[in-house]
């Protein structure tokens, strides 16, 4: 049974104050984040007239909200941090044609009590998605299954954005093709996931991940099967790299990748050490940039009207 929250006051301020910021910033979209189905005729109306898109990891929170009229995104259920399920959900939006890749979008979302919209940020996809496109991420797709890239992808920007101990951190991944990968490659020495078993190596297993976070403090590339085995960690890659122009400032680890991904068919993913920045490289050519959130945006004392006009 579909358990629907209450319109709250909180809810209607908040869409009021998005309507604002959306005219000051022409933003094109509101995107809010859902964990339960709402009234959504009353959302219709304290949206009307802006092109709003709903976000959620279970398909019961979306129950009803397309026949209300709303373009809904429904994420692959995950214990994965706020800021990752955003990023995702405008991953997925773009993918659908539903937002363009140089959008801004207002978001409303759960940052801080859980099951209550409370944060909000104004984000322009252009300074967060680089080049994407939908043709170019249905292209990543026909190389690496989209599931098996989006995990590494949530990962990476993970990495980036929470580094360890307070250190910032770089990594990359190199997805899909792992056979023609490992041709390129060599062990820096030890090599921590070499022994176990490939159910013990499943990118998708939280545990993994978590290991991987600590692992990336390592030199050395991770490479990762299309099924999201982790085939091999602390690999030195070593692919020709002519004819290949990267951007000023980009070092080994990028031009690593962009000569690995243009060498095979594999898609790379380098997580900048000095500020976080993911990068996917395909064919040589990095296809999309994610500048990770570093934390909730907090508005201050935003003057709205009442849902009953002025005091």
């Amino acid at each position: 049974m579909t358990v629907t929250l209450p319109f709250s006051d909180q809810l209607a301020a908040f869409c009021q104050v998005a309507r604002r910021i959306a005219e000051i910033d022409e933003a094109d979209s509101l995107l809010i984040m859902l964990e339960s189905a709402l009234d959504w005729e009353k959302l219709a109306k304290a949206t009307d007239g802006m092109k709003v898109l709903l976000a959620a990891d279970r398909a019961a929170h979306l129950e009803g909200a397309a026949a209300a009229g709303f373009a809904t995104v429904q994420l692959v259920a995950s214990d994965a941090a706020v800021f990752e399920q955003l990023t995702r959900a405008l991953l997925e939006s773009v993918a659908d044609d539903l937002l363009d890749p140089g959008a801004t979008v207002v978001a409303l979302y759960s940052g801080f009590e859980g099951g209550v919209i409370d944060s909000m940020s104004v984000i322009r996809l252009d300074e967060h998605l680089g080049r994407l496109t939908a043709h170019d991420l249905r292209q990543l797709e026909t190389r690496v299954p989209l599931d098996t890239l989006k995990t590494a992808v949530d990962l990476a920007v993970a990495i980036g954005r929470e580094g360890r101990e307070g250190k910032p951190v770089g990594a990359l991944f190199v997805v899909g093709d792992h056979r023609n990968v490992l041709k390129h490659c060599r062990p820096l020495g030890f090599d921590p996931v070499k022994g176990y078993g490939t159910h013990e190596r499943q990118l998708g297993d939280s545990k993994v991940r978590e290991a991987i976070k600590e692992i990336a403090q390592l030199d050395g590339a991770f490479v990762v099967a299309s099924d999201g085995t982790v085939v091999a960690a602390c690999q030195h890659i070593s692919a020709p790299s002519a004819d290949i122009t990267l951007s000023k400032g980009l070092g080994a680890r990028h031009w690593a990748a962009a000569a690995i991904s243009r060498a095979t068919q594999a898609v790379a993913i380098a997580v900048s050490e000095s500020n976080g920045t993911v990068r996917l490289f395909q064919n040589g050519e990095v296809m999309l940039r994610i500048e990770p959130f570093r934390r909730a945006m907090k508005w201050r004392d935003f003057e709205y009207e009442s849902a009953g006009g002025q005091d």
